[in-house]
């Protein structure tokens, strides 16, 4: 398996300015992608990079665009454009493969880089393996005409633009009164645009990014703002994205929350009625049991897969499924994006709605969740945490605590220094008594 010294669970990401986010390694970093794809036989390559609205947004965007025209390539510039628009651009259009800066639903002060491939899907492991091998190799540096320059790029935005527009004004009912919170991220400058024909008042939150105020209090990690704005203003619905706009979720008219697990149920019944879900919907380990239940009444299958959306995708196309996704609210519509869009994905659940008559006001009562818990403690070392003699006991203590009213997932976050703990079951007293167990445990390995 793929060892990554840099790359977590979606591409590299630190506080911008610092370790792994500084200018000079962004640039090594620019150098290290331009040499890998060289090295898959592409010549006179040409990478689309596109970026998030955080202030530190233009000073990694021109490290890593120098790194990349150092090393021989071209760059089209996309500008301020969200996680998926780039994946949009790549798979429409001829390009050797791109890069997003973003720290996704961090705070502003992160950033991040990740990479795609020609395709626009997200690179595997391995690749990025591969990548981080190319931070050693000083060689590749071309003069005269052999280094790369850059160029605007508005026009792919527009046609992403023009493509969002289309799916919206396909919907059959646009009458359900919305509020939209674009997480002042990246869908902050696409939300009014592509919802322009909509028939019913739409009202629009968080689009006014100052670089310091993505997702701060709004997103798709902070609900209760499109809560409260979504009860305010009378709508049926409302609509988070988070800072890259690659996460969706909705609420109801009563202010309820409409996580992921609930948009893949509409999404998946919506998609099997067509007749164009493939194989069944693939979730991961974290999607609760209640979409299992659900679907398994429609002869819908359920694929289980790590956490991740890269892992969602691989499990897809390993078991021929069009529709996965995460409780958190990445879903991928294989039919509709190469990876998870919270534009494209509110708009596909706002369609299925439609097309199958749902009210949505009811969703969250016909989705009988199973309690789940998620705690994060705050660690220094998740390698000597997670196989720590404490944290193993422990976990075996909770699987036979838990047996077979319930399940529990233990996971290193791989964007921040956390063990996230998880624990779902209808007993929700046991399921407290196993999370307090297995939190106690860590806590008392970092003693040691």
């Amino acid at each position: 398996m793929a060892v990554r010294r840099y790359f977590g669970t979606d591409g590299v990401r630190d506080v911008a300015n610092l370790g792994n986010m500084t200018p000079e390694f962004a640039y090594r970093l620019g150098r290290a992608y331009v040499l890998f794809v060289l090295g898959k036989g592409f010549e006179k390559p040409e990478i689309a990079v596109g970026r998030d609205t955080r202030r530190s947004g233009n000073m990694i965007e021109d490290s890593l665009c120098a790194g990349m025209m150092s090393a021989g390539a071209d760059v089209c510039r996309l500008g301020v454009i969200p996680t998926p628009g780039v994946s949009f651009v790549l798979s429409h259009n001829n390009f050797a493969g791109g890069a997003v800066i973003s720290a996704s639903h961090n705070p502003a002060e992160y950033n991040g880089i990740k990479f795609l491939d020609e395709n626009g899907f997200k690179l595997t492991d391995e690749d990025e393996t591969a990548i981080e091998d190319k931070l050693l190799d000083r060689g590749g540096h071309p003069t005269g005409d052999g280094v790369g320059v850059s160029r605007c790029g508005k026009q792919y935005v527009e046609e992403y633009t023009e493509a969002l527009k289309k799916v919206i004004g396909n919907i059959s009912d646009k009458t359900l009164p919305l509020t939209i919170d674009a997480a002042n991220g990246a869908a902050s400058a696409f939300v009014e645009p592509i919802f322009k024909s909509w028939q019913a008042p739409v009202c629009f939150g968080a689009n006014n990014p100052d670089g310091l105020n993505i997702n701060s209090g709004v997103g798709v990690t902070h609900m209760d703002y499109l809560c409260a704005e979504t009860v305010k203003n009378c709508s049926a619905a409302g609509i988070a994205y988070d800072g890259d706009t690659d996460r969706v979720q909705l609420c109801d008219s009563k202010g309820r929350t409409i996580d992921g697990d609930i948009i893949l149920w509409v999404i998946g019944r919506w998609l099997h009625k067509k007749g164009a879900l493939g194989s069944g919907v693939t979730a991961t380990v974290m999607s609760n049991m209640e979409l299992e239940d659900l679907l398994a009444k429609e002869s819908i299958k359920v694929f289980r897969c790590g956490v991740g959306d890269r892992y969602v995708l691989d499990t897809m196309r390993k078991e021929g499924s069009r529709l996965g996704g995460e409780q958190s609210g990445h879903i991928i519509a294989l039919d509709y994006a190469n990876t998870g869009d919270g534009l494209y994905s509110g708009a596909l659940f706002l369609t299925a709605a439609a097309e199958l008559g749902e009210d949505i006001s009811t969703l969250c009562d016909r989705f009988e969740k199973y309690p789940q818990i998620l705690r994060n403690v705050r660690i220094k070392n998740r390698g000597a945490v997670m196989s720590s003699s404490e944290v193993e006991e422990a976990s075996a203590k909770a699987t036979e605590m838990l047996g077979s009213k319930g399940r529990m997932l233990l996971r290193p976050s791989g964007t921040e220094p956390l063990i996230r703990i998880f624990v779902e079951s209808r007993d929700t007293e046991l399921m407290h008594d196993v999370a307090d167990l297995l939190e106690k445990a860590i806590l008392k390995s970092m003693e040691d």
